[in-house]
Parts: C-alpha cells; structure tokens; sequence
C-alpha cells in the first residue's frame, strides 16, 4: 500500500534487466506496515486524499496535489495509479497472504498482484474475500489462502519481519538491502540500484571465488 513502494521495485526491475549478474540474484521480499493502527474493519471507508490529510496534519487540497505528483512519477516508471478508486484497509492480512506465497515460490507473483489490485484496481484488502481472489489469480487455492489467513503461522512471520527490520533500523519503505551490507531507501532511479548491485555483487564475489 506504500506507493513508493512499487515505483521502487519497478526501478529495481528496470536496473536488475541491465545487470550483467541477475542469474545470481535472490529476490526475498519482507512485510512491513506503514501504518498498524489502521483497524481491521471500518465501519466507513475513508479514501486515501482524506486519510493522509489526517495523518500528515495537511489540507484535503494539499493531500490531492501531492498524490497527483506521486501520480506522475509512477507513470514516468509505467505505472497506472488510481487514488481515486484506492482503499484504505489494514495490510496486515494481505501479508499473510505475501508470506505463504513465499513459501510456494511465488512472493515475486503475489507482490506484483497486490500492488496491481490496490493501486490500480481499488481492490479492498480489508475483505478477506478479495484477498481469496488475489491469491488464486496466482495459482494458490482458496483452501491455502483461507488457512494462511486464519493460521498463526503466516501472522508470525509478518510479525517476524516487522521486527527484523525494527532492529537493522528500518523505520520507513521502500528499504533494499543488498548481501545484508548496503542499503538504498526510497523510490530511486534505475542507475542508483544498478550501481548498488554491481557493487555489493562484486564484493560477494570476492568472497567466493567459485562463483563465475
């Protein structure tokens, strides 16, 4: 639900089409929520220009133009956003989801389709229903989702990231971490995660020299 969120993963693809060393690279993707205080179930639905206004303590014109910027900047990416049509809800279900495609192999598939769903489509992570739907456009079955989205597991595991980057001092996303030694924080252009890349991929292979 982060929108520099997927403008970032979005450059970091474009980088990672360029990167000479991409066969070698592990994609792990972490849950983190911008805001838990968002409750589970609105009694009415607040929509994003409202909610930001609140949050950020600016006026609903002010939240309208600085969402028409972001707007623009995930177009330059090849982005469609529709803030119009987005939702607000608690994400933390919909990492549950994240967390059992995960184990399946397909967290690249399901992050893909929730930032799809939210911003494009104005789809309700709130509904547990909706989120049935997501997961089987990506081949898991209702059952698996319904499981993971009553199980404690998969509530563990969001919980287990969300501390994970409490202690390397994670306090707003986008965060990439490279061989758990740089980092590169917000939507930055192609070229910044391409240098980061080719950089922290030449120190790994320096300290395994049986990598061609």
């Amino acid at each position: 639900m982060c929108p520099f969120c997927y403008i970032g993963k979005r450059n970091f693809e474009s980088a990672l089409d360029q990167f000479n060393g991409k066969e070698n690279v592990q994609i792990i993707w972490k849950s983190f929520q911008l805001d838990p205080t968002i409750p589970e179930n609105f009694d009415e639905k607040i929509n994003v220009y409202q909610y930001l206004a609140d949050r950020k303590g600016m006026s609903y014109e002010q939240s309208v133009r600085l969402h028409e910027s972001v707007v623009r900047t995930a177009k330059e990416a090849g982005l469609t956003y529709n803030f119009d049509k987005a939702i607000i809800a608690n994400s933390f279900n919909a990492h549950r989801l994240i967390q059992l495609a995960k184990e399946k192999g397909l967290g690249d598939q399901a992050e893909e389709r929730l930032f799809v769903a939210y911003f494009t489509e104005g789809r309700d992570f709130g509904d547990s229903a909706e989120l049935v739907k997501l997961g089987t456009d990506i081949g898991l079955t209702e059952k698996e989702v319904n499981d993971a989205l009553t199980n404690d597991i998969y509530a563990k595991k969001v919980r287990q990231d969300i501390y994970e980057a409490q202690t390397i001092g994670i306090r707003a996303v986008p965060s990439f971490i490279f061989n758990r030694r740089y980092a590169v924080t917000g939507a930055q252009p192609p070229h910044v995660f391409l240098q980061t890349l080719e950089k922290s991929y030449e120190e790994w292979k320096e300290l395994d020299p049986s990598v061609l």
